[in-house]
């Protein structure tokens, strides 16, 4: 029988029907899943009816595995090589609500000191391990069926390579929303994510990985690169980029080094917005840790914009030690952050390192923080706790003398063009040693007490200082707008007193030597400039600043 042009074309028009009879577009080299058995009714369960076409796919050399348009109730899903889900528009993937219906944890075979969250990827709902050039791709939907923490990862890949994540939606996640451990050239691009309950994507020990243009609202970290044991090895994660995102969070946006055992080398992060949640504040905007003996190396931060973010800024070197026999501190060094604004914080930014390991090569340019109040105040002579094993996170000094920007061991610091101020009605609480403290819904202690902003800059213990163009408000209570404590070879330059200042600068500790103050605009100062008796009178220059005439 001969077969004609117009036949053949029926015969392939005829292919692309499902067993149903509706039309769909399936991509080429397609297994659609409803072809295996799949219901897709959101009732029955299709774990074995994917499987079997995630299999099938494998089996046959690779290719697209076809989510139509529907719910299909699953278990634990194994991805293999060379396959591709795709999620069309209208297609969930949904959780069992069932714990046997997903893989048990997996043995480790060694001690490891994270917690189940970060250790374990076999309980989950889509997971792959040792596999290559994998993806989950399309317009659809992966839905964690849950309403609070705890339970299968939506996506969990292991020592996988070569991993595309595009276009798809993750709601109502129990657990990390994408979780990667050891895992290599990634990219991850177009996701959105809501209603997570845990952490939105995590690169874990991972390298060559883009992350672009998603969309993250959860209730614990963002992003949050990591470098845990989970390997049973230090691996270290780098080549990581994050760009043109909107990351809404209870807890922080960007965040390295909740589990820092490896190192973090070369991490950009550029143009994203960064919010509170559901009206809830972030903790933290940029966050960038090393606790656990990791050197963080090399990371770059761009153009970023947040709103109820209660501190933009955490930069902290401490040495809590997981998984370390003796605990010895790393590095945190050559870090630029360039090109933020930031409005309605509650914390004071940080940038601290431990006494004997210094914080390195820290700038910080063109950056305006505008807080509305926080947490207590302390005076300047307070002692502030090292708290050098505890777990790092903005708010675990609980009280600091500046409202801006608090910097304490480290070695290299340039401040350009930096502004902080803070709205009117602003306050903290006056005493330290008062821990019954009232807070509110927005997480900031009710101003029963009402006390003084404190300094706009402190710096303790800081060496290689350069600052310029610093522009901050004063306290209006007296309090100096910068203070020194211990500062060596600083350059203060082209800075400007706001009006109402009462005092600029002042410098205390008798390890104080070499600053330099030349050229600035003085003259809205009561007082420019003091020195504590303990400085000695070599340590300090002032060449050619305007100051008010007495």
């Amino acid at each position: 029988m001969r077969i004609t042009a117009g036949a053949c074309l029926g015969l392939v028009i005829l292919a692309m029907w499902c067993p149903d009879g509706r039309a769909q577009e399936t991509p080429p080299n397609g297994y659609p899943v409803k072809t295996y058995g799949a219901a897709g009714d959101g009732a029955t369960k299709d774990t074995a009816a994917v499987q079997k076409a995630i299999d099938t796919c494998a089996a046959n050399g690779g290719g697209t595995v076809y989510f139509a348009p529907g719910t299909y109730l699953c278990g634990s899903l194994h991805l293999r090589t060379g396959v591709t889900l795709w999620l069309d528009n209208g297609a969930t993937i949904k959780g069992s609500p069932i714990k046997a219906d997903y893989d048990p944890y997996e043995e480790l075979g060694f001690e490891n000191d994270s917690d189940h969250e970060t250790s374990y990827f076999h309980f989950a709902l889509i997971w792959g391990e040792d596999i290559e050039r994998i993806g989950i791709l399309g317009s659809g939907t992966i839905d964690g069926n849950s309403q609070k923490r705890g339970g299968p990862k939506p996506i969990a890949l292991k020592r996988c390579r070569f991993v595309d994540i595009k276009g798809i939606s993750i709601v109502n996640a129990p657990n990390y929303c994408i979780s990667l451990l050891g895992t290599d050239d990634v990219t991850i691009d177009g996701v959105t994510i809501r209603n997570a309950y845990c952490d939105g994507i995590d690169p874990d020990c991972s390298r060559n990985v883009r992350i672009s243009n998603c969309h993250i609202e959860s209730w614990d970290d963002a992003i949050v690169p990591k470098a845990s044991f989970s390997l049973g090895e230090r691996r270290s994660t780098e080549n990581i980029t994050v760009t043109n995102c909107i990351l809404s969070t209870h807890c922080n946006g960007f965040k390295l080094g909740t589990e820092s055992g490896g190192d973090f080398k070369r991490i950009a992060v550029s143009n994203c917005v960064i919010t509170g949640i559901k009206e809830q504040p972030a903790i933290s905007g940029i966050a960038l840790e090393s606790v656990d003996g990791s050197n963080l190396d090399g990371v770059v931060v761009s153009n970023i914009t947040m709103v109820n973010v209660r501190a933009p800024l955490y930069i902290r070197l401490g040495n809590r030690g997981r998984d370390m026999e003796t605990p010895v501190p790393g590095s945190l060094r050559n870090v630029i952050i360039n090109g933020v604004v930031a409005t309605g914080g509650t914390l004071t930014s940080s940038v601290t390192g431990i006494p004997g390991h210094a914080v390195e090569n820290v700038t910080l340019s063109d950056i305006q923080l505008t807080y509305a109040g926080g947490l207590p105040y302390c005076g300047p002579d307070e002692a502030i706790p090292e708290k050098i094993e505890v777990y790092p996170d903005a708010d675990m000094y609980e009280a600091l003398p500046a409202y801006g920007l608090y910097c304490r061991h480290v070695d290299g610091l340039t401040l350009s063009n930096v502004q902080l101020s803070y709205n009117d009605g602003f306050y903290r609480i006056q005493a330290i040693e008062n821990r019954d403290i009232q807070w509110n819904a927005e997480g900031a202690p009710q101003p029963s007490a009402p006390g003084r902003p404190g300094q706009a800059l402190l710096c303790d213990d800081v060496s290689a200082l350069r600052i310029s163009g610093l522009r901050a408000r004063p306290s209006g209570e007296g309090d100096s707008v910068v203070r020194f404590a211990n500062v060596r070879d600083a350059l203060v330059e082209g800075c400007m007193a706001q009006p109402g200042t009462a005092l600029y600068l002042e410098a205390v500790g008798k390890d104080s030597s070499g600053i330099r103050v030349i050229g600035n605009d003085l003259s809205h100062a009561k007082t420019a400039f003091t020195a504590g008796a303990d400085v000695d009178a070599a340590a300090v220059e002032l060449i050619g600043n305007a100051v008010a005439k007495q």
